[in-house]
């Protein structure tokens, strides 16, 4: 079992992967008790999760992108907050989805590469209640956010005839909220 602490610290590190912080801004941002939070640094940088930097008279700290299970804590953090959250807890509510994906680079909050999107949906989906979802998710992340929507049968058409567009999307990295990612690439 991962102390609410660590997870805390997690969310707060891979929401945001290029900042880096010191312990006080850290425990303010989390609200969390000093020598805990300093404990699971301690706990975090032993296990190589966490880079150290000393600045002046402090250490900041940010997450180790060569770690051997970053892309997998990544991936769940994106799952399990934010937009990824909305959209797994939304689904039933969104039609009937068969995929939904965020790109990587939208998951480590990266600029989006030209012609590329930060969420495919697969599926029928009721597109009122996905723009509604979109706008609440745009107010809080404060930017846009790139989507596309299309069927399976559109989705299997445009694999099958080399579609450029959806050959950029997968291809990229990506964090799959719904659905299986073989059978999405497949």
């Amino acid at each position: 079992m991962v102390s609410k602490v660590r997870t805390k610290l997690f969310e707060t590190f891979l929401t945001d992967p290029e900042e880096m912080y010191y312990i006080r801004e850290l425990t303010r941002k989390i609200d969390e008790e000093i020598n805990a939070v300093r404990r699971e640094l301690i706990n975090m940088k032993s296990n190589g999760m966490l880079k150290e930097e000393k600045r002046g008279n402090r250490l900041y700290y940010s997450f180790n992108r060569n770690y051997i299970f970053h892309k997998d804590l990544l991936s769940m953090v994106a799952k399990t907050t934010g937009l990824g959250l909305s959209l797994a807890k939304s689904a039933p509510k969104l039609g009937r989805l068969k995929f939904a994906m965020l790109s990587g680079r939208f998951a480590r909050k990266m600029p989006r590469l030209k012609d590329t999107v930060d969420l495919l949906l697969v599926g029928d989906v009721i597109m009122p209640q996905l723009s509604e979802l979109i706008k609440e998710q745009e107010a809080k992340l404060g930017r846009e956010i790139n989507y596309t929507v299309m069927t399976a049968q559109e989705l299997e058409y445009r694999k099958t005839h080399n579609d450029p567009f959806i050959g950029r999307i997968l291809i990229g990295s990506r964090v799959m909220i719904v659905g299986d990612e073989e059978e999405l690439v497949a």
